[in-house]
């Protein structure tokens, strides 16, 4: 077959699922977009995105493009590409259950000939160890005889309007030379800048998932730095900025590591690795300060409050931003719910404002209702999330006078506003 003859199925239609679809359809490919959550299928279909990743403009006129609920609907395809999220449980471990759910599913409309993709971040062996069976399974077809899999991680960047589908380099791979060929021949049709084809499923799936463990390790050693400039009454921006001045430092910043992919993905190669005989120690170590920020910044706030001698008890604070990262919506893994939890326990009363972060979401995940009008005299303020609708706040007015405090995690707005900051 031509490539473009081919039929393609996107089963997941959230930050990955959807921006591919629309690109494999802007370029004259048929293709059908399932999801399980008939809400966000008749959302799509009036060109609504709740991820605002891509515009619906461009949904609507992607006119190669359906999208269904029902399972039926995509057994006509001949490339199915799953992008379902890969999570941990509250133990730290992978749950792999929408993964293994999404394979059960396309195993029963899989046809003989058939490419089964995935996109899923997961750990090196996963997709021939855990989801092939599953498709063999629903399928009774055979693996490498009767369908044949590839594997192409996404490399999203959610919220980021510069870095999209078309122009981050593409790593490919397949479960024969054949295959991957054409999975590689797929993705550049789509991809401008090209495509890195690896030489197998295990290589790909293994530098997707050390591409996310160094920029958290990276990122645990600021914070760790960050705490120990705490302690020396260093203010932790400068000295980077000092420190940046040589051509060859990487420009980290400390903060909150939450969200779908850095903050989840080490556990993942963490899994494997421990199941082989090895404790991994520096990618556990790093992930024991980040996951210990949360708790930090709402420890080192109360004491900021208590050399103002604010009365903690009752005290009011107003935390800006809930989303895992700036100008997204995305509250998966938010790492701003330490703060509050922690912020809690010490009996302070919490107001959250995110104007970007959906309301219906934030109380259905956390319990939170975000309050829409900054209007309140608080007794602190903590800059959680850098949005770009929170650098025209009058953040003096919302203090309670000038024994308010102002911490901000993010350094992002003029140091001489702010009281302290990460």
């Amino acid at each position: 077959m031509n490539i473009k003859e081919y039929k393609i199925a996107i089963v997941g239609l959230g930050y990955v699922g959807l921006p591919l679809a629309v690109e494999f359809a802007k370029k004259g490919f048929e293709v059908i977009g399932f999801d399980i959550n008939e809400r966000r299928v008749s959302d799509l279909r009036i060109g609504k995105d709740d991820t605002k990743e891509v515009s619906g403009k461009d949904i609507l006129e992607a006119t190669e493009l359906a999208f269904t609920s029902n399972l039926l609907e995509i057994k006509e395809a001949n490339i199915y590409i799953i992008t379902v999220p890969t999570p941990i449980d509250s133990y730290k471990n992978p749950n792999l259950q929408p993964l293994v759910k999404a394979s059960q599913s396309v195993g029963k409309v899989l046809s003989k000939g058939d490419i089964v993709i995935y996109e899923s971040t997961v750990y090196p062996g996963c997709t021939e160890e855990i989801c092939v069976p599953e498709l063999e399974k629903s399928s009774r077809l055979k693996f490498n005889k009767d369908f044949y899999c590839g594997y192409s991680p996404e490399r999203i960047n959610p919220g980021d309007p510069i870095h999209k589908v078309h122009n981050i380099v593409k790593v490919t791979s397949g479960s024969t030379e054949e295959v991957a060929m054409l999975v590689d021949e797929l993705y550049n049709t789509i991809v401008t800048v090209g495509t890195h084809k690896a030489s197998s499923i295990k290589v790909a799936e293994a530098g997707k998932i050390i591409e996310n463990t160094q920029r958290d390790v990276n990122i645990s050693l600021m914070n760790e730095l960050a705490l120990i400039f705490d302690r020396m009454g260093i203010d932790t921006l400068e000295v980077l900025e000092a420190a940046e001045t040589k051509w060859n430092f990487l420009p980290f910043r400390p903060g909150l590591v939450g969200g779908h992919c850095i903050g989840v993905d080490p556990y993942y190669l963490t899994h494997k690795a421990e199941s082989l005989g090895y404790h991994p120690e520096v990618i556990l170590s790093g992930r024991r300060v980040n996951d210990n920020m949360g708790i930090f910044i709402a420890n080192k706030l109360v004491k900021l409050m208590v050399a103002k001698k604010h009365v903690i008890k009752g005290a009011r604070v107003l935390i800006l931003g809930i989303t895992f990262k700036e100008n997204c919506p995305d509250i998966r893994n938010s790492k701003v719910i330490d703060v509050i939890l922690e912020l809690q326990s010490f009996g302070i009363d919490v107001d959250v404002h995110d104007p970007v972060a959906s309301k219906i979401e934030v109380k259905e995940q956390y319990g939170i209702d975000l309050v829409d009008k900054l209007e309140a005299q608080y007794d602190a303020i903590i800059l959680a999330v850098g949005h770009q609708e929170f650098k025209s706040i009058d953040y003096k007015s919302l203090g309670n006078g000038n024994d308010s405090v102002i911490y901000d995690v993010k350094s992002y707005i003029p140091k001489e506003l702010v009281t302290d900051r990460l």
